[in-house]
């Protein structure tokens, strides 16, 4: 079985023309952070991932966690893999230094969180939940809190959780019930379950901080009263020290599709006297709060996408190459050949590569955007990139993580009924994938953010302004005298009119019927992305020709490039036009069906 490889051609080509770090290299939090810089930090990164943590995805697939009454313990190698993990201060790489962090940017650390999600998705679970911990509490938490955890949780010696689902309450957060009760000395005691909880009890750490929802007395009805807790599962002592055990359990962890190596824990908090918290930010804001957690975790959930996208295609290639079976078509030798020379075969491997290239460099574009939306000194500029990100997020989300079930299932088809048997890995990709359009958000919730928070509301303003530069994108590969570009151009102009009607759409009728426009929500969210991916993927294209024709670089990387680009405009950006359909005219049959006949 082979090992996932990182990307690393593919990465340096995001850094230097998709998502250019040079733009980073003026503002001051960056001034010592370049292309050579970032390419060491990445090749380490692939070492790392490639030799360390891939070798341990088939493990914990099929051991498991094992859960008792005390502890939960997770499968062979990962306690030395995360010692390992933290100690290489893989943690901290984009946390702040003033708790230990390495503050580099945030396109270079998805760059390598794509690669952790890409060798063993359910061990990155880990550490991503610990930066939704960490971004919170450096937003919302006291000085007290943050010199209590953040050191600790920036290092790895203690992970985070997000608490929000209870058994009766899901995605809608207004059901919640765990009650938080405040005591003399300000802190609270919480009483309530919560399920769902990835990493809530495992033994890779000393300690786990727990972020939870939960109602104090009197509290409003709905999401209004929410209030947000951190409820370390060991208290700590005066002088920080580790202290006594909370009343704080694990009582089962879940039995899953996918992710095995992840516990998903249910915990059960105040079952004795009530678990220690103490309130993050103001009371009945804690929905606002874990928003910040979500926000990052949905980002991180993307980069999960195209990370297995990506592992799922190096898989398909290499059985492909080395799989004989049949002859050539329309050759004359009748010797066998690899399938990787079968015209659908081709078909599918380039749809996987080409798609999972798109990803990557949407993905990329969103972190750079979150870079200079925190660091650039006008406001402008950080007002205007944060639109995008905002914008964005609920796309990166949701199209990269329907997208890599997709390119998962594909990759099973490659290697055809060898793909549904375990041994091959293949189906454990898609397995593994299948959580990622559910959590931290379903696709439709993705979908509802994106027509209703992000283009209605603000009457597709954002979303025009991304319209503009896409347009600007098509408008230079028509003036080039490449034949290739001619052919992107035209597609992703077809493409861009498309979501421009879509969105006309939107703004003109979410409001006065949000039903019925909300029937083409996930079409609309499916149309963004691929019309994103071929903005992107164009941008891929013109700077590869321009490369070339420079003979600067690799030419057969920067030729596969064009190829690539072209593949997608063929058989991705041509779907635009039926997303755009599903969009404007697709409620009727879904509205008018009654309960019965579904």
């Amino acid at each position: 079985m082979s090992e996932y490889l990182a990307p690393l051609k593919d990465m340096q080509f995001v850094l230097q023309e998709i998502a250019p770090l040079s733009e980073l290299a003026s503002l001051p939090d960056f001034d010592e952070v370049n292309l050579d810089l970032a390419m060491t930090i990445l090749e380490e990164a692939g070492k790392f991932a490639n030799g360390v943590l891939s070798p341990l995805n088939v493990v914990g697939d099929r051991e498991g966690c094992r859960w008792s009454q005390d502890s939960v313990q997770t499968a062979s190698g990962w306690r030395d893999a995360y010692r390992h993990f933290t100690e290489g201060g893989w943690n901290a790489l984009s946390c702040h230094p003033e708790y230990g962090g390495q503050g580099l940017p945030r396109v270079v650390s998805a760059l390598v969180e794509e690669m952790w999600n890409g060798a063993n998705v359910a061990f990155a679970l880990c550490p991503m939940l610990t930066h939704g911990a960490i971004e919170a509490l450096e937003l919302r938490g006291s000085e007290a809190q943050k010199r209590s955890y953040l050191p600790k949780l920036v290092g790895g010696e203690w992970t985070g959780t997000m608490n929000l689902t209870e058994p009766q309450a899901g995605s809608d957060l207004s059901a919640v019930r765990t009650r938080a009760v405040p005591q003399p000395d300000g802190s609270f005691r919480l009483h309530g379950q919560k399920i769902f909880i990835t990493y809530g009890e495992h033994d890779l750490a000393d300690n786990i901080v727990h972020l939870v929802l939960a109602r104090t007395p009197g509290a409003p009805e709905g999401v209004k009263g929410i209030s947000l807790f951190v409820v370390p599962k060991v208290l700590l002592n005066d002088d920080g020290s580790l202290g006594a055990r909370n009343d704080v359990r694990c009582v089962s962890i879940e039995h899953k599709l996918g992710i095995h190596g992840s516990p998903t824990a249910v915990l059960a908090f105040g079952d004795n006297d009530g678990a220690v918290g103490w309130l993050v930010g103001q009371e009945n804001r804690g929905l606002e709060t874990m928003f910040i957690m979500m926000n990052a975790a949905r980002f991180s959930v993307g980069l999960e996408g195209i990370g297995l996208s990506e592992r799922s295609t190096q898989r398909a290639v290499a059985y492909a190459r080395q799989r004989m079976q049949g002859t050539e078509l329309g050759g004359s030798s009748r010797d066998k050949v690899a399938i990787v020379r079968h015209p659908d075969v081709r078909r599918m491997l380039m749809l996987m590569k080409s798609r999972t290239e798109a990803l990557r460099a949407v993905a990329a574009a969103v972190a750079l955007a979150m870079d200079l939306a925190h660091h650039h000194p006008s406001p402008d500029v950080r007002r205007e990139q944060q639109a995008f990100v905002d914008l964005m997020i609920p796309v990166v989300k949701g199209w990269s993580t329907e997208s890599a079930v997709e390119l998962a299932s594909l990759g099973v088809q490659v290697h055809g009924g060898m793909g549904y048997v375990e041994e091959t890995g293949a189906a454990q990709h898609l397995r593994d994938a299948r959580i990622t359009p559910i959590y931290e958000g379903t696709t439709g919730i993705q979908a509802a953010d994106l027509m209703g928070r992000k283009i209605a509301r603000d009457g597709g303003t954002a979303a025009r302004a991304l319209l503009a530069q896409i347009r600007d994108v098509a408008q230079f590969l028509e003036r080039d005298g490449d034949q290739q570009l001619h052919a992107i151009a035209a597609a992703l102009s077809d493409a861009s009119a498309s979501l421009a009607d879509a969105v006309d759409f939107v703004v003109s009728t979410y409001e006065a019927d949000v039903r019925r426009t909300s029937v083409g929500a996930v079409p609309l969210l499916e149309l963004f992305g691929v019309v994103a991916g071929g903005w992107q993927m164009a941008r891929a294209a013109l700077a590869a020709r321009r490369c070339l024709a420079a003979g600067d670089g690799d030419a057969p990387f920067l030729a596969a490039k064009l190829l690539t680009a072209r593949f997608y405009a063929d058989h991705v950006l041509c779907r635009a036009r039926g997303l755009c359909h599903a969009v404007v005219h697709g409620a009727d049959a879904a509205l008018a069906i009654d309960d019965d006949q579904l």
